[in-house]
C-alpha cells in the first residue's frame, strides 16, 4: 500500500476533522514540528515506558498513514489477522496503520467487536484456563495491578463480541519484540507508544472488524 508523506498526513488530518461532523475518533492533527513517531522513553502517569528500537521492527510494522478504501466508515478499527496490521480509518480512503500481534494458531478469530471499555494502565487477571496452563499465573488470579510488566501495557480497549465480554482485548505490550508473530491468546498487542496513540483517537462505541 503506498504511504503519504508526513505533510500530506498533516493536511488530510486537519481538512478530514473541519469537514466531517461524524469523526470523534480522530484526534486533533499535531501541530507542523511534532514527529508523530516517537518511540522514545517518557514518563506516563505513574509509569515510565522503556523506548523501543523501532528499527529492529520491519518498516511494514511501523505506525503510518496509508491508502486503504473501505466502505466501512472513518473511525472504524479493521484489522487484518493475516497481516498483523490494525486500521483506524480516515477520511478519503485512507487509513492510520499500526503493527499488531495477534493470536496464535487456534487462538486467532474472526468478526465484529465494538469498543465498550477504555484502561489506562490496566489491571490483568488471567482467566481460570489460562491459569489451568500456567499454574504460575495462580499468584495473579485476583489480579495484576497495572505497571511496566503487565501484559496488557499502557492502555487496553475492551471488546463487546456477540454482546458479551470474551476476553479479547486491543492493548499494549511491554513484549515490543512480539509486534509481528502470531503470539497472543486471541487479543491484539501493540507497541505501547502505538496503543496510546490509538486509545487517544477512539472512543467508547467504536467499531471493530476482524478480518
Amino acid at each position: 500500500m503506498q504511504t503519504l508523506d508526513r505533510r500530506k498526513f498533516l493536511a488530510l488530518s486537519g481538512c478530514s476533522l473541519l469537514i466531517s461532523g461524524c469523526l470523534p475518533a480522530i484526534a486533533p492533527s499535531p501541530p507542523p514540528d511534532f514527529d508523530p513517531i516517537d518511540y522514545s522513553t517518557r514518563r506516563d502517569g505513574a509509569h515510565r515506558l522503556a523506548a523501543i528500537d523501532i528499527q529492529q521492527i520491519p518498516e511494514f510494522l511501523h505506525r503510518q498513514v496509508v491508502r486503504y478504501p473501505s466502505e466501512e466508515s472513518p473511525g472504524t478499527i479493521i484489522i487484518e489477522n493475516g497481516n498483523r496490521l490494525l486500521y483506524l480509518l480516515l477520511e478519503d480512503g485512507y487509513a492510520l496503520r499500526y503493527g499488531l500481534s495477534v493470536g496464535r494458531e487456534g487462538f486467532d478469530w474472526t468478526g465484529e467487536s465494538t469498543v465498550y471499555r477504555k484502561a489506562h494502565w490496566p489491571t490483568w487477571t488471567p482467566p481460570p484456563e489460562m491459569i489451568a496452563r500456567e499454574p504460575d499465573l495462580e499468584r495473579w488470579k485476583d489480579g495484576q495491578p497495572g505497571g511496566p510488566t503487565n501484559p496488557l501495557g499502557a492502555r487496553a480497549l475492551y471488546l463487546m463480541t456477540d454482546g458479551r465480554d470474551q476476553g479479547y482485548r486491543i492493548h499494549g505490550t511491554p513484549e515490543w519484540r512480539s509486534i509481528g508473530r502470531f503470539a497472543s491468546s486471541g487479543c491484539f498487542r501493540m507497541l505501547q507508544q502505538d496503543v496510546i496513540d490509538l486509545y487517544d483517537r477512539v472512543p467508547v462505541g467504536t467499531r471493530v472488524v476482524v478480518i
